[in-house]
C-alpha cells in the first residue's frame, strides 16, 4: 500500500506531466480559448472568496483570478482594490470607524477603508460581502460567511482542488496599483515572486500575471520565467482615453489608446505576451448599449505577436449588448444572450476571456 507521502508525490508528478504535455501540445495545436474566472465565479458567490474560486473550478474554469493588494504588514491578499468599503463589513465595525479616510490612488480620490491601514490579523476579523447586491441579490445570503484570503491560501486551495479534480487549474493574478503601493513603501512584485517561488504548484502551473501598468511587467519579465518557465505577462488596458498610471509622472503621459495602435502594440510585445482590453474596445457600443462595428484591435494585436484575453463577460441583461438582451428585466440572468455574446467575440479571433460565470463560458466553447 502506498503511503500518504507516496500518493501525494504521485499525484503531483501526474499533474506536472499533464501540464508539460499541454504546454508541448500548445506548440503544435490551436489551443481552445481558456475560461478565466473573473474574481472567481462572482456571479454566484461574493468575489475573491474561496467559495467563489471553488464554484469557478467546479464549473470548469481554466484559470482563477486573484486581484492582489498588500496589507499594512506587507501580506498580499485578494481584493479587487485596496478600498474594502463595498466588499467587506468594515463599515459596520465600530472598532475600525476611525480608519475611514480619503486616499488618492492613481490620481483618483477615494474615501473608505484601505487594506494598507490594516494588518493581516485585523483584516482576518472582517467578512466579505456581495459587491453588487442590487444585481445579485442571491449572493447576499453569503454575506458574512467568508474571510479575506491571502495569496498563499489561494495557491494552496487551487493546488488541492487541482488534485481533487485531476486537472491543472491555472492562476491569473493581477498585481494592483503598483505605483501607488510603492509610494507607500510596499514592494508587491518582490512579495509576489517570493510567494510563487515558495510553492511547488506555482512553479509549474499555468500562470499569467496581469497589470494595468508597464514598469512592473518589465520588471517581472525575466524574474517570473526564472521561477515558472511557461508563465506569461498580460498588459491590461483601461479606457482608450485613460492614462496609464505609471506614466503620469513622466514627461509624456500615455493613454491606453496609445498602446492600442499598431505601433503601440509592437511596443507592448517587448514586455508582455497578452493584452487584456475591455470587451467594448473590441466591439464598441452606442449610447443605448447596442453593438457598433468591431474595431481592428484583435487583428492588430495578433499581427504584433500578442494574444488577446478580454474582460468581462457577465450573464445579466444589464451587461449585455442591446441586441442580445431579453425581456426579463435589467437584473435577470440571460444565459442564452451571454453565450451568444462570447461566441461572437470568439468568431472575431478572441484567444481567451474573463467571465463572472465560468459555466456559461464553458457552454460558449461547446460545438
Amino acid at each position: 500500500m502506498l503511503s500518504r507521502r507516496q500518493a501525494m508525490a504521485g499525484s503531483l508528478t501526474g499533474m506536472m506531466l499533464l501540464a508539460t504535455r499541454r504546454a508541448r501540445a500548445g506548440a503544435s495545436l490551436a489551443p481552445r480559448a481558456p475560461v478565466m474566472a473573473h474574481r472567481g465565479a462572482s456571479a454566484w458567490r461574493p468575489e475573491h472568496t474561496l467559495a467563489a474560486y471553488s464554484r469557478a473550478i467546479a464549473d470548469g474554469a481554466d484559470y482563477i483570478e486573484p486581484d492582489l493588494v498588500p496589507t499594512r504588514d506587507g501580506v498580499l491578499v485578494a481584493r479587487h482594490e485596496s478600498n474594502i468599503a463595498t466588499t467587506t463589513d468594515v463599515a459596520s465595525r465600530a472598532e475600525f470607524a476611525s480608519r475611514r479616510r480619503t486616499m488618492t490612488i492613481d490620481g483618483v480620490n477615494e474615501t473608505g477603508w484601505f487594506t494598507t491601514d490594516f494588518t493581516l490579523a485585523e483584516l482576518k476579523t472582517l467578512r466579505a460581502k456581495e459587491r453588487l447586491p442590487a444585481l445579485r441579490a442571491h449572493n447576499t445570503r453569503y454575506d458574512g460567511h467568508f474571510d479575506i484570503p491571502t495569496f498563499e491560501e489561494i495557491i494552496d486551495f487551487v493546488a488541492a482542488e487541482s488534485a481533487t479534480y485531476g486537472r491543472v487549474v491555472g492562476l491569473i493574478p493581477e498585481i494592483k496599483n503598483s505605483t501607488h503601493f510603492h509610494r507607500l513603501g510596499h514592494t508587491p512584485e518582490d512579495t509576489f515572486l517570493h510567494v510563487i517561488a515558495a510553492h511547488e504548484y506555482t512553479r509549474y502551473c499555468p500562470l499569467e500575471v496581469q497589470s494595468f501598468e508597464t514598469a512592473n511587467l518589465r520588471l517581472l519579465h525575466d524574474r517570473l520565467r526564472a521561477i515558472n518557465p511557461q508563465a506569461r505577462l498580460l498588459f491590461l488596458m483601461g479606457e482608450r482615453t485613460q492614462h496609464v498610471p505609471d506614466t503620469l509622472d513622466g514627461t509624456t503621459a500615455l493613454t491606453f489608446g496609445d498602446f492600442m495602435t499598431p505601433d503601440g502594440l509592437r511596443t507592448v510585445r517587448r514586455f508582455a505576451d497578452v493584452i487584456g482590453p475591455s470587451n467594448v474596445d473590441i466591439i464598441p457600443r452606442d449610447a443605448n448599449g447596442a453593438w457598433l462595428a468591431p474595431s481592428t484591435l484583435i487583428d492588430d494585436a495578433h499581427r504584433a505577436g500578442l494574444l488577446v484575453h478580454s474582460y468581462t463577460f457577465r450573464p445579466e441583461n444589464h451587461f449585455l449588448p442591446a441586441q442580445l438582451r431579453n425581456g426579463a428585466g435589467d437584473t435577470a440572468r440571460n444565459p442564452e444572450g451571454a453565450v451568444a455574446e462570447i461566441r461572437h467575440y470568439l468568431d472575431l479571433g478572441l484567444d481567451g476571456f474573463f467571465t463572472d460565470d465560468p459555466a456559461i463560458g464553458r457552454l460558449a466553447l461547446e460545438d
